[in-house]
């Protein structure tokens, strides 16, 4: 298994409800602020390969601005499209720092 890296400090995570694009090992992130827990998933949307990053969080999913594909952001399971899925990215908070494991 890979280790953590560095995705950003904690004061540049997006606040509650919010999301944001971030790179980290390699990989465009998105982070989300779902109810005061960050979730960190893979950018890209399945549909249509969407920047989720630019989306918004709505009933603990990620929804992709470009179609309103919505996503689990603790799971990465399509909300209306069960055979749908993002990776999710195992991720901590250590001493004011976003950590990410990709």
């Amino acid at each position: 298994m890979s280790e953590f890296v560095r995705l950003c400090a904690l004061e540049d995570a997006p606040r509650q409800g919010a999301v944001t694009e971030m790179q980290a090992g390699g990989r465009a992130i998105c982070l989300a602020n779902v109810d005061g827990e960050l979730c960190a998933l893979d950018n890209l949307c399945p549909h249509r390969q969407g920047p989720l990053g630019e989306g918004w969080v709505e009933d603990g999913a990620v929804v992709c601005p470009w179609h309103s594909w919505a996503f689990n952001a603790k799971t990465g399971d399509g909300v209306h499209d069960h055979g749908m899925r993002v990776d999710v990215f195992p991720l901590r908070v250590e001493g004011g720092e976003v950590l990410i494991q990709v």
